[in-house]
């Protein structure tokens, strides 16, 4: 049900970008243009979704899919109109297509929320507690998307969590599908393996994890190079530079209050100073009560993530500092153990 809601925070403000929308339209990075391979760069480069779709829509004939275009519920209505209102969803060269995605991107937005409680087990929270973190920070993804968000959003929370997870219970090498598949999804996964490697370091010596750190790092630059040279040839940049549009976001502090609409209400965006206020207080109180490795994962996805989201991201998109999204879920539930710790002291 939470992951659910937090889908559905999403995908009723945003959908996929694609053409023909009120609000969120995006032909750079669409989604009509992600499928045909036509997106500019960096957004083309993100490419699991669509090309699964691609792929399952191509061994599906034709026949089937006119069936499925025309089925219709008892009342007559068609189905591809009762599910969807979005005109792309319409589209018989694109509607089977985009059905696959939003499964695929929900199922994702499903995993993530399991593979969180997961990592919260491993780190040694109960489940009550790791259910709770799990629940949180997965609806909070929609308020993290304060000027947009995106179909790939999702599965990079998913292969984020997972190979956080697989790191502090497996050998490196099973990962390595994980890793591929992340790459795929977002070439950002490239900055996250470095984080991930105090918690190999855990179970195993200092050479294989560092041997597991470099191939892993490696699988995902081949990915990476291989879908750079496979849209070179397309619109854009291979990285957008932001840093002097990110300063002056910054000294206007209006942009810090100006509200947003998650969920369907207005909100204030996510850096205004409460919000990032009780960002920090869940930082300082949890820090303290985490493992050492842990904490190295989250030093070391700081360090990385924050340069990153000043010179490449849009200003105001929080979402982008992705890399830190499971450092937040074991701060949350760090500060919810401490909590129910004091409050059955308190009991007793």
């Amino acid at each position: 049900m939470a992951a659910a809601a937090s889908f559905n925070g999403f995908y009723s403000e945003f959908h996929f970008r694609e053409a023909g929308l009120e609000f969120g339209s995006m032909p750079r990075a669409s989604l009509e243009a992600m499928l045909d391979g036509t997106a500019n760069r960096p957004f083309v480069y993100r490419q699991l979704l669509p090309m699964l779709a691609n792929w399952i829509d191509a061994r599906v004939p034709e026949q089937t899919k006119d069936h499925i275009f025309e089925a219709r519920i008892h009342s007559g209505k068609l189905i591809r109109e009762r599910l969807f209102h979005s005109p792309l969803a319409q589209n018989r060269a694109y509607f089977l297509r985009y059905w696959i995605v939003y499964a695929a991107d929900f199922l994702l937005a499903w995993i993530s929320v399991f593979a969180m409680y997961l990592i919260c087990r491993s780190v040694g929270h109960a489940p009550p507690i790791a259910a709770l973190s799990a629940i949180i920070l997965i609806l909070l993804i929609p308020y993290f998307m304060t000027l947009g968000g995106y179909f790939y959003d999702y599965p990079e929370l998913a292969f984020f969590a997972l190979a956080v997870w697989m790191a502090l219970n497996f050998d490196w090498w099973w990962m390595i599908p994980i890793v591929a598949l992340g790459a795929l999804n977002k070439e950002s996964f490239l900055f996250f393996i470095p984080a991930l490697y105090p918690l190999l370091r855990q179970r195993a010596s200092r050479i294989n994890a560092m041997v597991g750190t470099g191939v892993l790092g490696l699988i995902c630059a081949a990915v990476y190079c291989a879908l750079r040279v496979r849209f070179q040839l397309n619109p854009g940049e291979t990285a957008e530079i932001h840093l002097l549009e990110q300063i002056q976001f910054m000294l206007h502090l209006h942009n810090w209050f100006y509200p947003q609409q998650t969920y369907g209400i207005l909100v204030l965006p996510i850096y205004n100073p409460l919000s990032l206020a009780l960002i920090a207080w869940t930082l300082w109180r949890g820090w303290r009560s985490l493992p050492r490795a842990i904490q190295r994962h989250m030093q070391i996805a700081a360090i990385i993530n924050f340069p990153l989201y000043f010179l490449f991201c849009y200003p105001g998109e929080f979402r982008n500092l992705s890399l830190l999204y499971v450092t937040l879920l074991l701060l949350l539930a760090a500060n919810l153990t401490e909590w129910t710790s004091g409050q059955t002291k308190t009991s007793t």
